[in-house]
């Protein structure tokens, strides 16, 4: 089981939104957690931490998700791994909440977003809602942006127009990627580097109030 934060709202009832943030390589769990009352103020907010230490990688004292090849690949073995570990615990994590949770949200920063959008194309239709906030799409053989493995799943895309880590024209990639598979796709581009900014989590959370009605009535 990854260990993991959670922020659970006084009023949270069963059906509150469940929304899962992993964080950038080099952090930890902790990274994201002061995103929860900015992107998502009435759901549950759970920030997992990723298994691989970051520092036999050069990547400091915090964690990775996988060990960066380049340009848009992460290393096989240990991008598998951590989609494997990534299952286990959205399969375990319910029966530990307070609440019985609705939809589910599952997003990320730099390497989190890679790794959302690389769970959602992996197991398609398993996640409603996926966030990628200046993450890639992986080249992966196990990962395909494809009409059968977008289908059911709304995508959030923000990426910041001068990222020096990863670069803007990557995102759009993989935003091309997504939309010529017929993907549900909503875009934001920002003026800054590798980061989040108040723009992008006030527009990460009016798609998440705009787009979970839909979703929790399905």
């Amino acid at each position: 089981m990854l260990k993991y934060e959670q922020v659970v709202p006084e009023e949270a009832r069963d059906g509150a939104p469940l929304v899962v943030l992993l964080h950038g390589r080099g952090t930890d769990r902790f990274d994201l957690l002061g995103l929860a009352p900015h992107v998502a103020p009435d759901a549950v907010v759970v920030t997992a931490e990723a298994p691989h230490p970051g520092a036999p990688w050069g990547y400091g004292p915090g964690w990775a998700w996988y060990r960066f090849v380049g340009t848009d690949a992460p290393e096989p073995e240990s991008f598998e791994a951590s989609q494997q570990a990534l299952a286990a615990f959205l399969a375990e994590l319910p029966a530990r909440l307070p609440v019985r949770t609705g939809p589910l949200v599952l997003g990320g920063f730099s390497q989190g977003g890679t790794m959302s959008l690389g769970y959602a194309l992996r197991n398609p239709g398993a996640v409603p809602l996926v966030l990628c906030l200046s993450g890639f799409l992986p080249r992966h053989p196990t990962v395909r942006a494809a009409a059968e493995t977008v289908r059911g799943t709304r995508f959030f895309w923000g990426h910041g127009t001068m990222d020096p880590a990863i670069p803007f024209a990557l995102g759009q990639e993989g935003r091309a990627a997504l939309r010529a598979a017929g993907a549900d796709l909503e875009t934001r581009d920002y003026p800054m580097g590798h980061g989040i900014d108040g723009d992008e989590a006030a527009d990460v959370r009016d798609w998440i109030a705009r787009s979970l009605p839909a979703e929790g009535a399905a």
